[in-house]
């Protein structure tokens, strides 16, 4: 059986917005949902017993699967098998207005169910399927050029040799090492590149393997672009009616999405770079870099996680390698998942004392994020000033370097205008002055924010 229905996907009326990928069609019968009878019966009786009392075109909204010749037949299988009863009906839609509640015999068996499984959200997608998504819409597939690189750098202080450096990294939709002393923008340049890859992704709520259950949309992780509504108009037309031409539903499994910025940071684990599973619901919560598939996943403060970096380095041998991961059930089972990610180890350590030869012969690219020149210090000033709303001046500037950042022997950094400035709008707001680069505000701004040594 195809890990997709056979049809082809839907119409264009329900294209992503920007011409990326198209929500699959609709299953129009169990067999094409990619699932068993048995595990959508399941799923139905545990949302039925949760609510309580619900309609089938709820049960239908809740599982995101079509009440045409899906959910109508799980029904009348739970129905015959006597776990649930009809107690009424709502208004307006037929048979899909019946109400359902479980039986004494229909709890007793969900009991059973809920041993095995707690998960009552929408149904998951095989993972043949979604492996098959993944693979469709490969972040390799992207061209990233000096005119898109220029564009989305646009308002940041970005030397011509640095953006030369970010674009190929880019391309290469395999891994990036930035490095180089703190507050500096290495964090700012991983977002940036996220932003340059754009386009947009379909991601399942959930993935199916052997019955068991992997949640994978993670509303911290995955923006949502386009939600498919339930169609109404699947009922059969009336017995010689004229048949018309409807073009196919979207599958309400899917979500259409941004392509994923997943980022982590010191309080990564390496536990959560493994299906996490849960002992009360029985339900697996997909790790970070299987969320991130399709887009960017950045390891910020790398060196600072609570694992020692050579086991977080061994961890990521073979995906980078391979572009393959391999994950394991409860069962012991192993599962082979695409590692279709651009990997970001962002650190303000000595690589040296981080990584061996090995790790780095397998990063693609690798950049330092050095300390602003002078004159790139003033340019970021005069953008920072423009955007508080603070009067920028050269002898203020000059000032500052010279009294804060030479006689001290302390270095230039990229986010010291930003904080500087913060400051300063905070002292004059205290002492009912106008904000402004003066010796004054520029001293206490200075004092406040930098520890003497």
């Amino acid at each position: 059986m195809s890990a997709f229905p056979l049809r082809e996907f839907a119409s264009t009326a329900q294209a992503s917005v920007d011409s990326g990928p198209q929500f699959p069609n609709e299953p129009t019968s169990i067999d094409e949902t990619g699932l068993g009878m048995g595990f959508i019966a399941d799923l139905v009786l545990k949302v039925i017993y949760f609510n309580g009392t619900i309609s089938a075109q709820r049960i239908s909204e809740q599982t995101c699967l079509p009440y045409l010749n899906v959910i109508d037949k799980v029904l009348q299988f739970l129905k015959m098998s006597e776990y649930v009863d009809i107690v009424g009906a709502e208004q307006g839609f037929g048979e899909r207005a019946y109400q359902y509640v479980t039986t004494l015999q229909g709890s007793r068996k969900v009991n059973e169910v809920l041993e095995r499984s707690q998960y009552a959200g929408p149904a998951p997608v095989p993972l043949a399927s979604y492996i098959e998504m993944v693979n469709r819409q490969s972040i390799g597939g992207m061209t990233i050029n000096q005119q898109r690189i220029r564009e989305a750098f646009k308002d940041l202080v970005i030397n011509e040799e640095m953006l030369d450096k970010i674009g190929p990294a880019a391309n290469s939709a395999r891994s990036l090492f930035l490095y180089g002393p703190p507050g500096n923008g290495k964090t700012t340049i991983a977002e940036g590149i996220s932003r340059i890859m754009g386009g947009s992704v379909m991601l399942p709520y959930a993935v199916e393997i052997d019955g068991q259950v992997i949640k994978l949309y993670d509303p911290l992780n995955h923006s949502i672009l386009t939600k498919p509504e339930m169609r109404q108009d699947d009922t059969p037309a009336p017995f010689g009616a004229v048949a018309t031409t409807v073009p196919p539903a979207p599958d309400r499994r899917w979500l259409h999405c941004k392509r994923p910025r997943v980022m982590v940071g010191g309080e990564l684990i390496l536990e959560q770079l493994e299906l996490i599973f849960d002992p009360i619901s029985k339900v697996y919560e997909a790790p970070y870099q299987m969320k991130a598939n399709g887009g960017l996943f950045l390891i910020d403060d790398f060196g600072r996680q609570r694992c020692r970096p050579e086991e977080l380095l061994n961890r990521w041998i073979v995906p980078l390698e391979k572009k393959i991961d391999f994950l394991a059930l409860q069962t012991g089972k192993k599962i082979e998942i695409p590692f279709d990610v651009l990997i970001v180890f962002s650190t303000n350590l000595d690589p040296k004392g981080l990584v061996d030869d090995a790790f780095l012969r397998r990063i693609r690219h690798k950049i330092e994020v050095a300390n602003p020149t002078p004159n790139e210090y003033r340019d970021i000033f005069r953008i920072v000033c423009k955007a508080k709303g603070v009067p920028y001046s050269d002898d203020g500037l000059r000032y500052l370097i010279q009294e804060h950042y030479f006689k001290v022997n302390r270095e230039l950094r990229c986010c010291h205008p930003r904080d500087l400035l913060d400051q300063v709008l905070d002292e004059a707001k205290y002492r009912g002055q106008q904000p402004q680069m003066n010796k004054e505000l520029l001293d206490r701004a200075c004092e406040a924010y930098f520890v003497k040594m």
